[in-house]
């Protein structure tokens, strides 16, 4: 009879530990959260804050909501500082390349100067001009043409 009560207690023992070993526990007796992007990284900038800015049809001046975006941006690399990018400026597919190449130089300038004067150092931000090279949208429409007029902010 003993060996019967001491079966039945090992059982007991047995799935009570196995009911609290559900999950990775942090200390505190919670779960671990194990999603989301890591913070700081090209992820976390496209997921939080917003890795791009829109321009009009042949200008490289910002918008109200570029420069929403960009403060935003602004505010994730103080948050990051040991975080450098690079913005790339972008163009739709009409006027010739050289033509592009310029005005996507002057886009992703734009968005760095911007940056700069919101406190960013400069040597944390390289630009580039990929002109009409990188399309982000493939078409030959209005709705292709205004996702491809873009400065895109990636992490280095």
């Amino acid at each position: 009879m003993n060996i019967k009560i001491l079966g039945a207690f090992a059982a007991v023992a047995l799935l009570a530990a196995c009911a609290n070993n559900t999950g990775a526990s942090n200390g505190s007796g919670a779960t671990a959260a194990t999603s989301g992007p890591a913070p700081g990284s090209e992820e976390d900038l496209v997921a939080n804050v917003g890795d791009r800015v829109f321009y009009a049809f042949n200008k490289s001046t910002l918008s109200g909501e570029a420069r929403s975006t960009l403060d935003r941006q602004a505010a994730w690399l103080a948050k990051y500082p040991q975080v450098n990018v690079l913005v790339a400026g972008n163009c739709d597919d009409r006027g010739t390349e050289e033509y592009n190449l310029a005005l996507g130089k002057r886009r992703a300038n734009a968005a760095r100067d911007y940056l700069v004067a919101k406190g960013v150092a400069a040597s944390r931000i390289q630009t580039i001009s990929y002109g009409k090279d990188k399309p982000t949208a493939m078409g030959d429409n209005e709705q292709a043409w205004a996702q491809n007029r873009n400065a895109i902010t990636s992490v280095r």
